[in-house]
């Protein structure tokens, strides 16, 4: 899967300009469809995106290809979501910071304490499915699938064992992320809004000395190099997902539609479990490089009390009493 792809849609366009040729029609038309990720070049989110990339060629003999723009190049998720509603781009690989910015409902899926096993999010996914590509329909996108990047812990220059050491500290918050944002405000800390892309620069200044990710991100982005410390429990599992514009899907010739959205499952089945992989082997990795996992140990129940505030703080203003309760329901074994 990992093979270069033949630049077919090059052909096609020189094909096209030669005289005599004649007008493609619908069936015969090449499509390329134009999606945003902030997965640096090389990372393993990328390798398994240009591989369905290539699949997806060979599968429609070049009718139907990918434009991936990797590493942020297209802005922040904000941007993303700007620019698909726009017609700028056709979709975004995203976490679920861009995903509620089209359904804010479901940041019920990343609350701290809730979610916090891939078993209990695989289950929800899974049986909540048609109810979330419903959410997303409503606002004109397609689910086309879901992503993963890690399990969340929180990475500092000093220790953290319980929320109450944070308030002496600077977090970073992705300024669109109202989980976290949510949760410091609950523990009184006063954080600092950036976008991801400023995450680094302001690690180097120590504008910041806290920052929240998994250790692949933390790794595949160098965040880890700045930090001595991370938490050795996980609060969530980073959730997203692959997101497109509803009528640039349904535009597509129904064979197209079907070789996109196959090729696409397995694509995201492999995502998933690459990246699962990968973030146990980045956590071994920064171990290994001397960053210190913090236990909560007797300050588990602080940590308790401050998830739960989060999720009552919530409930009623971002998402439903009911759906709160119908997630933990799918989320039992």
């Amino acid at each position: 899967m990992y093979r270069r792809f033949v630049p077919i849609s090059l052909l096609l366009a020189a094909a096209i300009a030669l005289p005599g040729t004649t007008t493609t029609t619908k069936a015969e038309e090449a499509y390329t469809l134009r999606i945003a990720s902030l997965a640096p070049a090389g990372s393993s989110w990328m390798k398994v995106l240009n591989a369905w990339n290539t699949t997806l060629q060979e599968k429609t003999n070049g009718k139907l290809k990918l434009r991936f723009y990797p590493g942020g190049s297209q802005g922040d998720e904000r941007d993303f979501v700007r620019k698909m509603r726009v017609g700028q781009l056709d979709g975004g690989v995203v976490t679920m910071t861009g995903m509620s910015m089209l359904v804010p409902a479901m940041n019920v899926l990343v609350l701290p304490g809730f979610l916090d096993t891939y078993e209990e999010l695989d289950r929800v996914r899974e049986r909540m499915a048609d109810k979330f590509e419903g959410m997303f329909e409503q606002e004109g996108f397609k689910l086309v699938g879901w992503g993963d990047a890690g399990k969340t812990r929180l990475f500092s220059v000093q220790p953290i064992k319980s929320p109450s050491d944070i308030k002496s500290m600077r977090p970073w918050v992705w300024k669109d992320d109202p989980i976290f944002i949510e949760f410091y405000h609950v523990i009184g800390a006063s954080a600092v809004r950036l976008g991801v892309p400023e995450v680094y620069p302001a690690l180097q200044t120590r504008m910041v000395d806290v920052i929240s990710s998994s250790a692949l991100t933390a790794v595949a982005l160098q965040w880890y190099t700045r930090v001595g410390y991370m938490t050795a429990h996980n609060s969530a599992i980073i959730a997203g997902g692959t997101m497109m514009r509803k009528d640039k899907f349904d535009e597509l010739p129904p064979e197209l539609q079907e070789a996109f959205q196959s090729t696409a499952d397995r694509a995201h089945e492999l995502l998933n479990k690459t990246i699962r992989q990968d973030d146990q082997k980045a956590y071994e990795v920064v171990v290994k490089k001397g960053i210190v996992p913090v236990e909560a140990g007797d300050a588990k129940p602080e940590w308790d009390a401050a998830d739960k505030k989060v999720r009552d703080n919530l409930t009623g203003r971002m998402f439903s009493k009911s759906l709160v309760e119908a997630v933990a329901e799918a989320a039992k074994p």
